[in-house]
């Protein structure tokens, strides 16, 4: 049985795994990188996100957990995963962008209006060791281009375009809620 991790958070002791690049996985079916899974996926769903990567946790691998569902922080995510995403690459992106509202688990109490690609092609390993190459879109190519971030050392106030486009999470939730009883 897996147990959830503590997540690493912007200004607390031990955030500078999150501005580090994370290393590749080498051993993908040891019992230390499952287990590891095994509890970020744990973590991930006791905290309510739909997405988390392995420096989140204090592990410096190129691993990261997307399971897309609604939820109080994202009332309208698709269905969809839990899937492992390990050593990813991104192959190929869209021209097309969207700027929509983030926010991160290692930096609570905010959001984000962000920029990103609409679509893009993903390049993995899954946790059973098999290349998977697959085209995402939308909200799920957001996850994605958010946790490859997390492992490339960068987190969501780093893509803000504009300082107004960071806003307080109660305030984004206030503004969901307004949006549903419309």
């Amino acid at each position: 049985m897996s147990k959830p991790l503590k997540i690493v958070k912007l200004g607390e002791k031990g955030e500078e795994i999150l501005r580090k690049k994370a290393a590749p996985v080498k051993n993908i079916k040891s019992k230390k990188t499952q287990e590891l899974i095994d509890s970020m996926i744990e973590t991930m769903e006791s905290l309510s996100g739909v997405g988390i990567a392995a420096p989140q946790v204090s592990e410096p691998l190129r691993i990261f957990i997307i399971h897309s569902h609604p939820s109080d922080r994202y009332p309208n995510a698709k269905e969809f995963g839990p899937i492992t995403v390990i050593n990813p690459k991104i192959t190929d992106l869209s021209r097309r962008k969207e700027k929509d509202r983030e926010g991160c688990l290692s930096v609570p109490g905010a959001r984000g209006f962000i920029p990103r690609h609409y679509s893009l092609v993903l390049d993995y390993t899954t946790k059973e060791g098999k290349r998977k190459k697959e085209n995402f879109e939308r909200f799920l190519a957001r996850i994605i281009q958010h946790e490859v971030d997390h492992l490339e050392g960068y987190l969501f106030p780093d893509r803000v375009e504009n300082k107004k486009d960071l806003i307080k999470e109660k305030d984004y939730q206030e503004m969901i809620a307004k949006r549903n009883n419309s």
